[in-house]
Parts: C-alpha cells; sequence; structure tokens
C-alpha cells in the first residue's frame, strides 16, 4: 500500500481549485500536477502552490508514472473520453457531478474500472455533509417511520451553464442525496417539466415528479432564476418528519415529532379519524468538516485500501438514468418516463430501457444495486 497517492488535476475552472485545495490537505494524497486548456488559469495554480507542475496538454498528466489518480473538473461532454482516457493509462479516476452524459458511458467506465482493478469515483460531494449522513443514519434506523414523500428546493439567481440545463446542473444533487438517504428504494418513474426563459439557452427551471413503488413520492424544485437562494428538503415519515436547511449555520437538521394518526370509527366503519399529533422538535448533532475534505479523503482511502467508494460508478449511473429519463420527459411536457430494466448479469448492472407510461400503469420495480 502506497503511503502517499500522487494526484493529478484536470480543469481549474469553477471547482478545480477546491478540488486542488483539498487534495492537498488531506492525509495520504499530494496534487503534483494540474493541467486546464486555458494557460490563464495556469499562474493562479502555480502563485498559490509552487511545488505543483502545470500544463495545458492533458496527455502529460496521463503519460507521467507518478500520478496514481486522476481528478476530472471539467464540462459534462468530456467526463467520459477523459475518465475512459485515465482508466487505460491505469489511473484511479475522480468525476466531478454528473458523471456522465449518457447512462451508456457510465456503464462502459464501470466496466473498464472493474477490469483494472482501478478505483472509480462520482463527486457526489452531498452525500459526505455531516446532515446527509445524519439524515441517512434516521432513515436506515427507522426513526422517521415509513417514508411517504421527499420534496426538495434548490433555487438561487444563476449560475447559468452554457452545456447543461438546470436539471442536470442542480437536480443531480438532490438526486444523488435521495438515492443515498433512502437506499435501497428506487424511483420507477419520473415526470419533468420546464421552461427556458433565455434566448439560445436551456432549460433555467424545472420541476421533477419521481414514483416509487409504494406510497412515497418525491418532488424536486430547481431554479437559475429565484431572487433569493434555498436549499431545503422535507422528508415526511409515518413516525416523524424531517427538515434539512443547508444554508441554516445551526440546527442543519431538525427532526419534529409530528403527524397523523388515523383510526376506524368502530360504529361507522367506512368513516376514518385522523388525530394530529404535535410534539417536540428536536436538532442531532453533526459532523462540520468540510464535505470535500471528507470526500478527498475516502477517495484516497479507497485506493490505499482497494475498497468502492460509497459514491462510485454505479452510484452516479443510478443518478444519470434519472437524469436521462427526465430530459426526455422534459421534452415531451412531462410525460412520465418508465424506469424499466434490462439485466445485465455479468456486471450486476441494470441497463435502462425508457417508455412513455401513465402514471396509473406504473408498476414495475427498477432493481437497486447494492451500496454501503
Amino acid at each position: 500500500m502506497k503511503d502517499i497517492i500522487q494526484v493529478g488535476v484536470i480543469g481549474y475552472g469553477y471547482w478545480g481549485p477546491n478540488l486542488v485545495r483539498n487534495f492537498m490537505g488531506v492525509a495520504g494524497a499530494k496534487v503534483i500536477a494540474v493541467s486546464d486548456l486555458n494557460p490563464e488559469s495556469l499562474p493562479k495554480v502555480q502563485s498559490r502552490y509552487p511545488s505543483v507542475q502545470v500544463t495545458t496538454r492533458t496527455q502529460d498528466l496521463l503519460e507521467n508514472p507518478q500520478i496514481d489518480a486522476i481528478v476530472i473538473a471539467t464540462p459534462v461532454s468530456t467526463h467520459f473520453d477523459l475518465a475512459w482516457a485515465a482508466l487505460q493509462a491505469g489511473k484511479h479516476v475522480f468525476v466531478e457531478k454528473p458523471f456522465t452524459a449518457t447512462a451508456e458511458q457510465a456503464i462502459q467506465l464501470i466496466k473498464e474500472a472493474a477490469r483494472r482493478n482501478l478505483v472509480l469515483m462520482v463527486d457526489h460531494t452531498f452525500i459526505y455533509t455531516g446532515a446527509v449522513r445524519k439524515i441517512r443514519e434516521l432513515v436506515t434506523q427507522n426513526d422517521l417511520g415509513e417514508i411517504y414523500y421527499y420534496d426538495s428546493v434548490r433555487i438561487n439567481l444563476g449560475l447559468f451553464q452554457p452545456d447543461v440545463n438546470v436539471i442536470w446542473d442542480l437536480a443531480v444533487h438532490d438526486l444523488a442525496i435521495m438515492d443515498y438517504v433512502l437506499s435501497p428504494l428506487q424511483p420507477i418513474a419520473v415526470s419533468a417539466t420546464g421552461m427556458k426563459h433565455i434566448s439560445g439557452g436551456l432549460e433555467d427551471i424545472a420541476y421533477l415528479t419521481l414514483f416509487f413503488n409504494n406510497n412515497l413520492i418525491a418532488h424536486l424544485h430547481v431554479n437559475w432564476l429565484a431572487p433569493v437562494k434555498i436549499r431545503y428538503t422535507l422528508l415526511g415519515g409515518s413516525k416523524r418528519m424531517l427538515v434539512y436547511n443547508d444554508l441554516e449555520p445551526s440546527e442543519t437538521v431538525k427532526v419534529y415529532d409530528k403527524g397523523i394518526t388515523v383510526t376506524a370509527n368502530s360504529e361507522q366503519m367506512y368513516r376514518m379519524r385522523i388525530d394530529y399529533r404535535a410534539g417536540d422538535m428536536w436538532s442531532p448533532q453533526v459532523d462540520r468538516t468540510e464535505a470535500l475534505q471528507t470526500e478527498a479523503l475516502h477517495f484516497i482511502y479507497c485506493i490505499q485500501n482497494n475498497e468502492s467508494p460509497i459514491t462510485d460508478g454505479k452510484a452516479g449511473l443510478r443518478v444519470v438514468r434519472i437524469l436521462e429519463a427526465a430530459t426526455q420527459s422534459l421534452f415531451s411536457q412531462g410525460n412520465p418516463i418508465e424506469l424499466t430494466s434490462i439485466r445485465e448479469p455479468e456486471m450486476g448492472l441494470d441497463s435502462p430501457k425508457y417508455a412513455y407510461k401513465k402514471p396509473q400503469v406504473v408498476s414495475e420495480v427498477a432493481a437497486s444495486p447494492k451500496i454501503r
């Protein structure tokens, strides 16, 4: 096992500086090279990290025998080619969200990483926040009871993306959180509506509804045109309800002992009585460590111990499948897209097959790959 994993970072635009800072700061890792197609970005690296090599040629990193892992922070349209080239070069790979532009690309990368016994990890940053890990703990311990709904709002003014719409930019976060928190439950269909308001631009506001095979329903609202920044998630369960406010400096997660109790009236068996329960609110303590620091450390740990990351390629694939289906639904003005599956036994993966379906005929359950 190597004591120090040497890292090369491709892309030093919006997210790249955060990745370089965190991989430079965690035990067991050292960034030794950064590449960016924009030569104006490179002096910024050198001024802060004089020992780091800089280049405009991605190939320099791929051909460097000292580099053990490649971190990719580039537009999603480039993810597959860069990740594939890195795997071919024998490097472990960490890819910014969204994982890939298509589910088929994701499957190819997963197969190649497995074939070469390399770690493949997707940057679903919010999974590594103390708040989301605490919510996962509460759900798995059945503190909330049966989950009835998952409702999230992620809105702000900007940042407009030139290559992806607001679903691929913002909803990807909530889909990743939902996938992790509700696992092993998986949606069986998705309906999406949205609108574009900038000439020549992509959809800047959208609403997603996800259907499950039980009474669980999820709704996501994403928007680049809001006058305020909101990061709000509600989970409603049969025992308790939960509010997650990512912008709250303290008490990020609040659990409410509120709900309803339904009982049958003995005199009139067909009449139901609904009682409202209003108990205490409590806020569990959560880890305040920066999520990206925890994530970087997890990636290095998985490389050193030959383990699969929590947000591995399969987690990235599950999210990309929903993004693809939501895009199809968006183009068909909200027609639900059912997530049926074609089994690939040799991989233990499901390759999606989408078809237009109405909510009342959605019945099949998409198989859910096991995650930790």
